[in-house]
C-alpha cells in the first residue's frame, strides 16, 4: 500500500462510529477491548503490514510457486515472513483465549486481515484459509480434535486447509468420489481434489486438511457427503509429530493472478490410503462445510475491499504524479475514475464489516431473540459481501489500469497485477451466480423475504438520520434505493410461481441491486455521522468532509444503477430463455 494511515483512518471511523465497537465490546468475554486498544492494534497492523509484507508482492508474483519432490516451493521473496507473522501474534487475534487466542473481536479481526489483504493478497490466503478450518472445528469438531488441533491452528503454529472440489465436481458438490474407507478408530481416504490453496508448503511443521469424501455405504448425492480431518502428518494426542500422511501436492495450477498463493492438485491415498478422521457424523459434512464456507465467503468479499484499496491508492499516487499537461489529477476525467474507486472501495467496506459486527453480536451475545436477528443479517449479508464486493473489485482494479494508461497495461507499474489477482475472487468460494442463486432461493424465497424486509426497514433508520441533517439529498436516494428493492423483491415472489426461470434470470440483478443499496444507505449513514462530528469541532475535518463528499458521489453516479437492475429485474426470463439449444 501507498499510505495506510488513509484506511486505518477509515476502518477506525467505521469501526467506533458506525458499527457499534463500544457495544460489542460490552459483550461477554471482550471486557479488555476498548477504541485505544483497537487503534493500537490498527495502526501497528498497517504499519507492520505495509513495511514488511507489501515490498514483497510484486516480486512474490514474479517468482511463483512450483512443485519439486512431491513439496511445494514458494516464492523465495517469502522466506521468513510467516514465522514473522505469527512471532508478531496476528494469527490468534480472533482466537478463543481457551485454545491460545487473544480473544479480539471478529470486527477487529476483520479490519486487520484487510490490512494483510492489501499487502500480499497471495500470502494472506494461507491465514484465511486456516481461519476456515478453525470455525468448522470449533462448531463441530469433537473434544478431542478440539484440543488437539485448535491450539495449533489458532496460533498459527499449524496451517489449515479446505478440500472440497474434484475435477468433475466443481460447484456440483453431488459429484464428490474421494473414498473414505472405515479402518479401526480411522478412516483412509483416496481421491483427488482440485483448486486446493496453500494445500503445500514448508512454513509450519504440520497442515490440517479438511477433506470431503464418501464413506462406502453412502447415500447418493450430497447427503452421502462426509467431512474427515486429514493432516499431512500424524500426531499422539498431544500434538507429537509422528509419520508423513499419504497426502500430498502432485501439481501447482499455471493462474491468472494471485501466483504466488500455491493452487494445488492434491492426491490422497496414493500408497495405500491417507488417514483421516471423521468430523461429527458420517453424511453430514455438507452441513459442516458451510461453517467453514461461509466464513470463507466474507473473507473473499474483504478481499474484494482489499485489493480496491490498494488499486486505488496505486491509481491516486500515479494521478498525483503523473504530468500531462498538469498533473492528471487535475483532469475530469481522471477524477472521475478516482471517485469512482474512492466511494465503491468504501461502500464495500462498509458492507463487508456490516456482516462482520452482526457476526459478533450472534456469536457472542446472551440475548436468544436478538442472536436470532443478528444471525438472520449475517446469513442475508454474506452473498451480498461476497458477491457485490468482488464484483467491484473487477471495476476498481480495471479502473486503476486505465488511471495509468498505457503504462498500466505494463506489469512494471504493477497496476496490472491488481486486476489478475482480483479476477479469481468472483469465481471461488462459490461464483457470484451461485452468490445471486443463494439470496434468491435460500434468503428471500424460503422465508418469503423476511430477513430482507427487517434490513430494509433497518435503512429507514439511516434515511432518518440523514433528513435530520439536512442531508436530503443521501436520503432521497436512499430511499429510491429501496423502493427499488421492494419493487424487485415483490416481482420475485409474484413471477416465481409461475415461471421456473425467474429466478435464476433475475438473481445477479438482484444481487447488485441489494448490494448497492445496502453500500448506499452505509455511505449515506457515514456521512451523516461525519456531519454531527463536523458540527462539534471534531479534529478530524478534512476526512469527515471528505466522507461526506463521497457519499454525495456514491449517491449520484452510483445509486442510480439500481433503476437499470431493476428494469432488467421486471423484464423477467423470456429474453435470457429465449434461445434453443440449436440458435446458441
Amino acid at each position: 500500500m501507498t499510505d495506510y494511515r488513509a484506511p486505518v483512518q477509515e476502518i477506525s471511523f467505521l469501526l467506533k462510529d458506525i458499527f457499534q465497537l463500544q457495544a460489542i465490546a460490552e459483550l461477554p468475554g471482550f471486557e479488555e477491548v476498548s477504541p485505544d486498544l483497537v487503534d493500537a492494534i490498527l495502526d501497528e497492523a498497517g504499519r507492520y503490514f505495509t513495511e514488511v509484507f507489501a515490498p514483497t508482492n510484486q516480486q512474490a508474483d514474479i517468482e511463483g510457486t512450483r512443485i519439486e519432490n512431491n513439496a511445494v516451493v514458494t516464492a523465495p521473496v517469502l522466506d521468513g515472513l510467516y514465522d514473522s507473522f505469527r512471532e508478531a501474534g496476528w494469527p490468534s487475534l480472533t482466537g478463543d483465549p481457551e485454545h491460545g487466542g487473544q480473544g479480539m473481536p471478529h470486527l477487529v479481526g476483520f479490519a486487520v486481515d484487510e490490512l494483510l489483504q492489501s499487502a500480499n493478497m497471495s500470502f494472506s490466503l494461507l491465514p484465511m484459509l486456516t481461519m476456515g478450518v478453525i470455525t468448522a472445528l470449533e462448531h463441530y469438531g469433537s473434544e478431542a480434535q478440539k484440543k488437539l488441533y485448535l491450539p495449533k491452528l489458532i496460533t498459527g503454529e499449524w496451517t489449515g486447509s479446505m478440500n472440497l472440489t474434484e475435477s468433475q465436481a466443481g460447484s456440483d458438490l453431488a459429484a464428490v468420489r474421494t473414498k473414505a474407507v472405515p479402518q479401526d478408530d480411522h478412516y483412509l481416504i483416496s481421491g483427488q481434489k482440485i483448486f486446493i490453496s496453500w494445500g503445500d508448503h514448508g512454513y509450519t511443521d504440520n497442515i490440517v486438511h479438511l477433506v470431503l469424501a464418501r464413506t462406502p455405504d453412502a447415500p447418493a448425492g450430497v447427503k452421502g457427503i462426509s467431512l474427515f480431518v486429514v493432516p499431512k502428518f500424524l500426531s499422539d494426542a498431544d500434538g507429537q509429530l509422528g509419520e508423513r500422511n499419504d497426502v500430498y501436492p502432485v501439481s501447482v495450477e499455471h493462474k491468472m493472478g494471485i501466483h504466488a498463493s500455491p493452487t494445488c492438485v492434491m492426491s490422497y491415498g496414493d500408497n495405500g490410503g491417507a488417514v483421516g478422521y471423521l468430523i461429527g457424523e458420517e453424511n453430514q459434512g455438507l452441513v459442516y462445510m458451510f461453517a467453514m464456507m461461509n466464513h470463507a465467503r466474507l473473507a473473499v468479499g474483504l478481499e474484494g475491499v482489499s485489493i480496491s484499496e490498494r488499486a486505488y491508492q496505486h491509481a491516486l499516487a500515479y494521478a498525483k504524479d503523473r504530468d500531462q499537461g498538469g498533473v492528471i489529477i487535475g483532469h475530469p476525467d481522471v477524477r472521475r475514475m478516482l471517485m469512482t474507486m474512492k466511494s465503491l472501495t468504501e461502500g464495500a467496506r462498509a458492507l463487508a464489516y456490516s456482516a462482520m459486527m452482526h457476526w459478533d453480536f450472534n456469536l457472542h451475545g446472551t440475548n436468544d431473540e436478538d442472536r436470532a436477528y443478528h444471525q438472520r443479517r449475517v446469513e442475508l449479508l454474506t452473498p451480498l459481501v461476497k458477491g457485490w464486493c468482488t464484483e467491484i473489485a473487477n471495476e476498481v482494479t480495471s479502473l486503476g489500469v486505465q488511471v495509468h494508461g498505457g503504462m498500466g497495461f505494463v506489469e512494471e507499474t504493477g497496476a496490472a497485477q491488481y486486476m489478475r489477482d482480483a479476477r479469481i475472487m468472483a469465481i471461488y468460494e462459490g461464483t457470484n451466480g451461485i452468490q445471486a442463486m443463494d439470496l434468491v432461493g435460500r434468503k428471500l424465497l424460503r422465508d418469503q423475504g423476511t430477513g430482507a424486509q427487517e434490513l430494509l426497514q433497518d435503512i429507514e433508520q439511516d434515511i432518518a438520520a440523514c433528513r435530520a441533517q439536512g442531508l436530503d439529498d443521501l436520503a432521497n436516494s436512499v430511499a429510491r434505493c429501496v423502493e427499488r428493492c421492494q419493487q424487485s423483491i415483490a416481482h420475485l415472489f409474484e413471477g416465481a410461481a409461475t415461471d421456473k426461470d425467474l429466478p435464476g434470470s433475475v438473481a445477479f440483478n438482484l444481487l447488485m441491486l441489494m448490494g448497492t443499496t445496502v453500500a448506499a444507505s452505509l455511505m449515506a449513514k457515514s456521512a451523516a455521522v461525519a456531519t454531527v462530528k463536523i458540527a462539534a469541532g471534531d479534529e478530524q475535518g478534512l476526512f469527515l468532509e471528505a466522507k461526506v463528499h463521497t457519499a454525495r458521489f456514491f449517491a449520484e453516479q452510483i445509486a442510480p444503477r439500481t433503476e437499470t437492475y431493476l428494469s432488467a429485474i421486471l423484464s423477467g426470463s423470456e429474453t435470457t430463455m429465449a434461445l434453443s439449444d440449436e440458435q446458441w
